[in-house]
């Protein structure tokens, strides 16, 4: 279902409280956009009159120092259903940001302390069932109460399910949930693609205790969704596509019968953080109304990764995860020919699997004036790619949202992108006709149907106008997060009245 503008004055807003829990959150611990969306998306509601604050783990990785956590409650017992350990004991710190939502942080030495990551331990089912019951605990004795609280992913999908049984009869019976779907391809540790008819979890059976092996087996991900009372999903698009068998990961006829509280509602972006107005990563500020001082961005690009250096030279530009689900097989067939036939540069920067890792290094050995590849996460790097390429190659597979092709248009990048899920609401399809659209879009997972959106990209870049009126247009669409969390109000109101 979407959500359409709603435009909510001041003066009728309520007096909203609402929780978001989450396993990460930015600047605190953050491995992906998740923690980007738990730091923006309450701070905006915050700045629209909504009483919004964060629940995350206290990981070893926090540093107390540069956040000055106050604890504000010792001691506090959370049971865990086995007799033998029949409760896990926590702390609860607090941090209040200058500027940003509030945030409490659920210690234990065991599950969190101890642990240099966010993920990818063998506990982790213990670890974010930990979480769920910790932030219903420590809620049902705290002065400050949610009216919403807001679950994030499969980690927080056990929230809803206990809420709905072992704490109905408590004084949290009158919190509403929501439950985020930021990517339905995660459910849990296990693989949801191969489950035995022994472990097949119907989600509605009780919680397994936390040192349980069961716990592992049942579906965090099904769970949220059958528990809470409305579902959001990052992108109207992907809210239609998870209906399907093709995208449903196995629990599209789940989503069919609940279909109706079901939501798409796209992820914003940090206009203030991303601005090449002000960004002081990049070394040649500009806006769309002087795109002369952008170049010299490009300039630099090609020297950092020991390009030739040729303005009229078409750079392609590459962001993010090397992974499956990024499409990076389709390029496969078409990178040498594109290289070969073309006159054209191209970076990638991001980490990922080893095979798509070797793929863009044995290309960079082959061509090292052509293509350029820092192949390790990095902070800055990306600003130089959306500042600096002429065109930004995002081919994924599936894509709940997307987040890389919002960023080049505001730097003036222009997207090549599938027409799947969020790209598909983000990027509009150049037609030269009518001189309008904001990318290249194309619609079949298919390696020449990705040359052909790149060919014609190149193509129009050799009009120097028609192009220039490209740019100016990716550069004003509107993702800030001011207007999604419109959108979550309305959402939020909905559910309480």
């Amino acid at each position: 279902m979407q959500v359409g503008q709603f435009f909510i004055k001041k003066e009728e807003r309520p007096s909203l409280k609402v929780l978001f829990v989450a396993a990460e959150a930015h600047p605190y611990a953050s491995v992906g956009g998740l923690g980007m969306v738990m730091y923006s998306l309450p701070k905006a509601l915050r700045e629209i009159g909504i009483d919004a604050r964060v629940f995350i783990p206290k990981y070893a990785l926090i540093d107390e120092e540069k956040f000055p956590l106050k604890l504000i409650r010792t001691g506090l017992k959370v049971p865990t259903g086995n007799p033998k350990t029949p409760e896990l004991i926590c702390n609860v710190k607090f941090y209040q940001p200058e500027n940003g939502a509030p945030i409490y942080f659920l210690e234990n030495q065991e599950y969190y302390e101890k642990r240099a990551n966010v993920y990818g331990y063998s506990d982790d089912p213990t670890r974010f069932a930990l979480l769920s019951k910790g932030v219903l605990e420590f809620l049902e004795e705290s002065d400050w109460q949610p009216d919403v609280i807001n679950c994030s992913d499969w980690q927080t999908g056990f929230l809803p399910n206990y809420l709905k049984t072992l704490y109905q009869k408590t004084n949290l019976s009158k919190i509403k949930t929501v439950f985020s779907i930021h990517n339905l391809y995660h459910q849990g540790i296990n693989d949801h693609h191969f489950v035995s008819e022994m472990d097949f979890d119907d989600g509605k059976s009780p919680v397994a205790p936390f040192f349980s092996s069961r716990l592992a087996k049942q579906n965090f991900m099904k769970r949220g969704i059958i528990y809470s009372d409305k579902i959001t999903v990052v992108s109207e698009t992907y809210a239609q596509e998870i209906l399907t068998k093709e995208y449903g990961e196995g629990l599209d006829e789940l989503l069919r019968e609940l279909r109706t509280k079901i939501f798409g509602i796209i992820n914003g972006l940090d206009y203030e953080s991303f601005n090449p107005a002000t960004d002081k990563n990049i070394i040649s500020n500009y806006t769309r109304n002087d795109l002369k001082k952008r170049l010299p961005n490009k300039i630099h690009l090609q020297k950092e990764f020991n390009l030739e250096v040729n303005e009229t030279i078409p750079m392609l530009g590459m962001v993010g995860r090397l992974d499956d689900q990024k499409g990076i097989d389709l390029l496969f067939p078409i990178l040498e020919t594109l290289i070969n036939e073309f006159s054209i540069e191209l970076v990638v920067v991001g980490g990922g699997s080893g095979q798509y890792r070797a793929f863009f290094e044995d290309l960079a050995r082959r061509f090292p004036k052509k293509v350029g590849c820092h192949l390790t996460p990095d902070f800055t790097l990306p600003r130089h790619i959306f500042s600096g390429s002429d065109i930004f190659l995002v081919p994924s597979k599936f894509e709940p949202c997307g987040i890389t092709q919002m960023e080049a248009m505001r730097y003036g990048s222009i997207p090549v992108v599938r027409k799947t899920g969020g790209l598909a609401d983000t990027v509009k399809d150049f037609n030269p006709q009518r001189n309008e659209g904001t990318g290249f879009v194309f619609e079949k997972f298919d390696s020449y149907s990705c040359l052909g959106a790149i060919v014609r990209a190149l193509e129009t870049f050799k009009y120097k106008e028609i192009w220039h009126k490209l740019i100016q247009r990716a550069m004003i669409q509107d993702f800030s997060w001011q207007a999604s969390a419109k959108k979550y109000l309305w959402l939020y109101q909905k559910l309480v009245d």
